[in-house]
């Protein structure tokens, strides 16, 4: 019997040499290799990458720093994401572990009463029987079916590292780009407060004129509508700031301390220059993308551990202690007892089972290669939309700024004209309209190319 089974395992080794686990290739990149022409990287490589540039650096406002410190330490999400690693660890180890074997000490005892009509010896008796020993189980892995799981439960494990990464980077560019708001909201506050200032002023100017028989009613109402215009203006920011401090709040975890909020979008921004670098280079530094590559493997090693199932497991199982009739004697008059019991499963009929779970791995493979390219897809896109905005916007806001100082200038001029009686009030009215949403898209221009920054150092793979 011995050589029988020793038969079968040399055997079964021997076939063993043809299972492999699935070799993994990565798959070629969906993408160019340059950014499209319309990104105008040209003269923009100087900088250091985003990858090697850590959120403490890029980010040059010691106040902004705080508060993504804050959130770092207390954001939610973020915890969460990294109980996520916790649990795939565990998982991993649990994987790992199946490879080695396995003992468990035991213990038992049988106590029982054998009735008088049962009994050989024509009277009633009591049966003892006490075990003390340890059980040793291992499955031999012949054909790679563990370490196909083990490798797949690891490559989990580094997706969920990555996706940690990912919920990290997407958390400092939300605090970032909420603070920014919330700095813009402010200003926008303060610049309709301003206005309803400069209205009033105006107002009462013309009232005076008005009452004096040099104005008319024409005017007085024109002057009272834009005083009103800012006072909705000032009610609807001062909304606005509160809701942004509250969605600050959520995102960092604990109510932000005063002295850290933003009073004012500062007009030079609060990052520094990053360069775009290759397609290749950038997009294989993103952790959502790593991530991606990481399950790809992981659903790679799922067809080696389908396969496997196609071919028999082996297990053997052994156990060694002391038996005795009596508990005192577990360890007298020669009780030792040992047991071998190896077993051998091997498939014959499941009708098409196992077939089917490796057809589904290899599915959930080709599912798991779309879903990599996709992800490289998405990171080109937003990476080419954020290139083409950077600079787009500067030049927009360049010229923003220049239209802004044009119509103050227009403004003073016509309400010069107006107090020296050569125009009418809605000249002046006209003027000072347009001024004031001209500073309103200045503010808004600030933002949007501050975000457009933010959003570059998220989308180009920023470092943690």
């Amino acid at each position: 019997m011995r050589r029988r089974f020793l038969s079968f395992l040399l055997i079964a080794a021997s076939l063993s040499g043809t299972v492999h686990a699935q070799n993994y290739e990565r798959p070629k990149s969906p993408v160019p290799t340059e950014w499209p022409s319309s990104a105008n990287v040209q003269g923009r490589s100087a900088g250091s990458t985003a990858a090697s540039t850590k959120w403490q650096d890029f980010f040059t406002d010691k106040n902004l720093q705080s508060v993504i410190a804050l959130a770092l330490s207390n954001n939610r999400d973020l915890q969460v994401a990294a109980l996520n690693i916790e649990h795939a660890q565990a998982i991993y180890r649990i994987q790992r572990a199946q490879q080695f074997p396995e003992l468990d000490a035991a213990a038992s005892a049988d106590i029982y009463r054998v009735p008088k009509g049962l009994s050989t010896t024509g009277s009633a008796y009591t049966y003892r029987q006490y075990n003390v020993g340890g059980i040793v189980s291992w499955e031999l892995d012949l054909f790679g079916r563990i370490r196909s799981l083990k490798r797949e439960a690891l490559e989990q494990y580094f997706a969920t590292e990555q996706a940690r990464t990912a919920s990290q980077i997407s958390l400092v560019a939300s605090v970032a780009e909420t603070y920014l708001t919330l700095a813009a909201d402010k200003d926008n506050l303060h610049l309709a407060q301003a206005t309803y200032e400069a209205q009033l002023a105006s107002y009462n100017l013309v009232k005076q004129t008005r009452d004096a028989g040099m104005g008319s009613d024409l005017d007085l109402s024109q002057a009272q509508s834009q005083v009103e215009a800012a006072r909705v203006d000032i009610a609807r920011y001062t909304a606005r700031v509160a809701l942004d401090e509250n969605a600050l709040n959520l995102l960092v975890g604990v109510p932000v301390p005063a002295d850290l909020l933003p009073s004012t979008l500062a007009p030079d921004g609060l990052t520094k220059e990053l360069a775009a670098g290759l397609p290749s280079d950038v997009l294989l530094q993103r952790p959502d993308i790593l991530a991606a590559e990481h399950q790809l493997k992981a659903a790679n090693a799922n067809i080696g551990a389908a396969r496997a199932a196609l071919f028999p497991r082996i297990t053997l199982t052994g156990g060694g202690g002391v038996m005795s009739g009596q508990l005192s004697d577990l360890y007298a008059h020669d009780p030792a007892t040992w047991s071998f019991a190896p077993q051998i499963v091997m498939p014959i009929f499941d009708a098409g089972s196992r077939r089917a779970n490796l057809k589904a791995a290899r599915v959930d493979r080709s599912v798991a290669v779309a879903q990599y390219e996709k992800t490289i897809q998405v990171g080109f896109r937003e990476v080419s939309d954020s290139l083409v905005l950077r600079s787009r916007l500067t030049e927009e806001q360049e010229a923003q700024q220049a239209l802004v100082s044009t119509l103050e200038e227009t403004y003073r001029l016509s309400d010069l004209r107006y107090k020296a009686g050569v125009d009418s009030y809605l000249t002046v009215l006209v003027a000072q309209r347009s001024m004031y949403a001209a500073q309103q898209g200045l503010v808004n221009l600030r933002l949007a190319r501050q975000n457009n920054l933010v959003t570059l150092y998220k989308v180009l793979g920023g470092g943690g």
